[in-house]
């Protein structure tokens, strides 16, 4: 005899219905095997007894399990487990460890086996609060908050609202690209109109779309021997093999790259970081951004350059991308909104022909049918108002004086541990510290004291040990900085 008084409970404290809590519990005890197919249910009086409940919460029970085909009602005989049910074997009683729910093995592990790509295993940064040297992010306290709430609003008091709130263009808010378009040609010499512009979540979406479209298995993707991981990420999933060059004071290797040319027969792909390298932040020479084009146009490499922070340089005017130099369509261009305002607001974009652009919209309908046009919108009429470009200028003069506060905190407190150059723009500082340092210990150790930063450990290409960090300025005001150096210095004292 099934012990239904035991098998069955009831929290009358509980959101959810009596009724249903009753039903979902007989739903789950015949999933589990435990009344099989066939079984004939306690009457409804007798169960409604057993459980101390009103008959008719016992009923309502039955006619849910009735209306959903777990149950069967027989004339002039009762409610039955429905006869059409597959068997299945109750599982054997098991103790679970001490670190495992009995539900554990059910939530966490799925019954069929797939593959756990090791490159993908991965930290997530996020903003950490209180003091932080982080790897370049922007403060959020200086974004446009007001004039993008306003934006907003204008949203909902814009168009159609049958179109207005219905699906927009794959490839973007037209507004945005639009206005996009302009101030890439006219702060990059690029050559854009509408169609050269994708709108993305962010650069990283960009690059994974630009992977998926060029690259097929076996090709050959170029990087420098210092690059960012998420790139490298990309790359690796589209299964393309990497092979690196190195990076001096004057970015990538060119002429280590023409070698790799010349015994390569499939390099499909080089990736860079011309206006500030990743990590290091050095800029690539105007003659080797020359090379590079001559050998991409010479070779049919395609040229993938990701200018994430283009827009805070701090001498004159900084030198144009390589997209804005390129006359035979062999790069491909991406970058993102990301640093200019907060991270939480994804928008990105890639630059690259008309035809690739189409290509890369239709890849990005059957993962993201489409990207926040509400969003998109009141970034579009930010640019259109100028009120994002004053927020660039403004952000631009307060980073550039955080940087050279920081520099001279770096100078006139650490120099017996680091080495650094003061950097031409960005939002960190690559930063070297002493070989006998163990940056693992010190990251822990200053979490410890109140600040945090990177160990830079996933900047060591393979095989070397760098021993360095980018620690990021921008996001902290000057007074934080001084504060951040303090806790550092004291760390570094006592390791």
């Amino acid at each position: 005899m099934v012990p239904f008084k035991s098998l069955l409970s009831v929290d009358k404290e509980s959101a959810t219905p009596i009724f249903l809590q009753i039903s979902e519990q007989l739903h789950l005890l015949i999933r589990e095997g435990i009344l099989p197919a066939g079984q004939r249910l306690p009457g409804t009086r007798q169960l409604a007894n057993l459980l101390d409940l009103n008959r008719q919460t016992v009923v309502a029970a039955y006619d849910e399990g009735l209306a959903q085909g777990w149950l069967e009602s027989r004339a002039g005989s009762g409610t039955y487990v429905a006869a059409h049910l597959p068997e299945v074997k109750p599982l054997p009683l098991s103790h679970p460890t001490d670190n495992e729910s009995p539900k554990a093995t059910a939530t966490q592990l799925p019954g069929y086996s797939f593959e756990s790509l090791p490159f993908l295993h991965r930290p997530v940064l996020t903003n950490a609060g209180g003091l932080k040297l982080d790897d370049g992010f922007p403060d959020i306290r200086l974004a446009p908050m007001d004039e993008l709430s306003r934006a907003y609003r204008s949203y909902f008091r814009w168009g159609n609202p049958q179109t207005h709130f219905g699906y927009g263009d794959t490839k973007g808010h037209p507004l945005l690209r639009e206005q996009l378009s302009l101030y890439l040609n006219e702060t990059r010499g690029l050559r854009t109109t509408i169609d050269n512009i994708l709108i993305t979540r962010g650069s990283i979406m960009g690059l994974y779309l630009t992977s998926q479209t060029l690259l097929r298995p076996g090709d050959i993707v170029i990087t420098g021997e210092t690059n960012w991981a998420g790139a490298m990420m990309n790359f690796q999933k589209a299964g393309a093999r990497l092979l690196t060059v190195p990076v001096d004071q004057y970015g990538l290797d060119v002429d280590a790259l023409a070698q790799l040319c010349r015994q390569e027969s499939r390099i499909r792909l080089v990736f860079v970081t011309p206006h500030h390298h990743y990590p290091t932040t050095v800029t690539l020479r105007p003659d080797r951004r020359i090379r590079l084009l001559q050998l991409a146009e010479h070779y049919g490499f395609v040229v993938l350059e990701d200018d994430y922070d283009y827009d805070f340089h701090y001498l004159s005017r900084p030198i144009l991308p390589l997209a804005s130099a390129d006359q035979h369509g062999m790069v491909v261009y991406v970058g993102s909104l990301t640093k200019s305002v907060a991270p939480a607001f994804r928008i990105g974009y890639v630059v690259a022909p008309s035809t690739l652009i189409d290509e890369l919209a239709r890849l990005r309908r059957i993962i993201d049918r489409q990207g926040d046009p509400m969003l998109e919108f009141a970034i579009g009429q930010l640019f259109k108002t100028g009120d994002l470009k004053r927020h660039f200028r403004k952000a631009l003069r307060t980073y550039q004086a955080r940087r050279d506060r920081f520099c001279e905190l770096l100078t006139a407190e650490l120099a017996h541990a680091i080495a650094f150059a003061k950097p031409d723009g960005g939002m960190a500082v690559w930063t070297r510290f002493d070989s006998g340092i163990d940056m693992e210990q010190l990251a822990v150790c200053a979490g410890q004291a109140g600040l945090f930063l990177s160990s830079g450990v996933s900047h060591n290409p393979a095989g070397q040990r760098l021993n360095g960090t980018r620690l990021g300025f921008a996001s902290s005001t000057e007074t934080e900085l001084e504060q951040g150096v303090a806790i550092l210095k004291t760390v570094l004292g006592k390791l």
